[in-house]
């Protein structure tokens, strides 16, 4: 059985058809459409409603929720972002990631066979190299954060060089924070070519952008910004740094998903997506799960498509898939640490 099979109940509403399968064509992106961003209207006490029922709706449990944890793990980017990050940290970040689970616990389950691993690892950029060495033949990413990460505030050439620069270090993906300015003030155009020039500098490298959502004031500033993102050729949307005073929630996670399903309708290109700040319990990452089964069907709940920027979530998702097969809460200094 492959990771992609783990099992995961029937959605309760229609799943749309999907046009290119995982690992076709990224998403190009297409010319900016000024009318397309303008035309965005949200409800935004019908975006918070429709959240607010997705914990209590949609629920797994037993070897459901076993499955969904296992799959969880899957689509986490673990991620040390810290002022006293180490080469040492992250050797044991890269360890943890090549073994996420405890094998005792894995044989418990029944699932030592599934290959279970995490996402990508992501780190600074000077950091890149030894990341890479770390992961060497295990088929993880290293993922960088880069374009002035957090604030987005550099010099937009040394943003362009610094994406370049993680790239040739060994960065598959590339995490790039846009200027919030450009969403405040309106100004479309020049947030359609900032991403746009973000995306060439990445070459290879899969772009995801960070809208950091907690600082855009809307919910309808954030839907533009999703469009304007992808039309620039954002292979992920994402919400935050990790470093705002709010970061991923539920109504931002669904303005941002309905804007992927919107672009998939229009242009036939599938956009990944992931949240990021403040998911640290298993649960948080079972609603996550279910948003994206809900709203965008299977496909978005696997890594090509579905990313979850984590430090703590892991650890709880441990401990909780040891509960699942001994019965019993282990302490947390039982797992090795993330």
């Amino acid at each position: 059985m492959a990771v992609h099979d783990l099992p995961t109940r029937p959605s309760l509403v229609p799943q749309p058809s999907a046009p290119h399968d995982e690992g076709d064509e990224r998403n190009p992106g297409t010319p900016l459409e000024l009318d397309w961003v303008r035309e965005v209207r949200v409800n935004t006490s019908a975006a918070e409603r429709r959240a607010a029922t997705l914990p209590k709706r949609r629920t797994v449990k037993k070897e459901w929720q076993a499955a969904w944890y296992l799959r969880a793990i899957t689509c986490i980017d673990l991620t040390t972002l810290a002022g006293d990050d180490t080469p040492g940290r992250v050797r044991r970040l890269c360890a943890k990631a090549r073994q996420p689970v405890r094998r005792d616990v894995l044989e418990a389950l029944g699932a030592d066979h599934l290959n279970i691993r995490v996402a990508s690892v992501c780190v600074y950029h000077n950091l890149v190299a030894t990341a890479r060495e770390a992961l060497a033949g295990s088929g993880i990413p290293v993922c960088a954060v880069s374009a002035g990460f957090p604030a987005g505030q550099n010099p937009f050439p040394q943003r362009l060089a610094e994406i370049r620069e993680s790239v040739a270090a060994g960065a598959a993906e590339i995490d790039i924070v846009i200027s919030r300015a450009h969403v405040l003030t309106g100004n479309w155009q020049a947030l359609y070519d900032e991403v746009r020039a973000f995306r060439e500098a990445c070459g290879p490298a899969h772009l995801k952008t960070i809208l950091a959502t907690g600082e855009l004031g809307t919910l309808r500033n954030v839907a533009r910004a999703s469009r304007v993102a992808m039309m620039a050729g954002a292979d992920f949307i994402k919400t935050s740094t990790g470093k705002e005073k709010v970061n991923a929630t539920l109504p931002v996670s669904l303005v941002m998903v309905r804007a992927i399903r919107d672009y998939r309708e229009r242009t036939g290109f599938r956009v990944g997506f992931k949240p990021a700040g403040g998911i640290s319990t298993a649960r948080n990452a079972a609603d996550w799960l279910a948003l994206m089964k809900e709203e965008l069907g299977d496909a978005w709940m696997r890594p090509a498509l579905f990313r979850i920027g984590a430090s703590s979530l892991l650890g709880d998702l441990e401990r909780q898939l040891e509960h699942h097969a001994t019965g019993r809460y282990s302490a947390s200094f039982r797992h090795p640490i993330a």
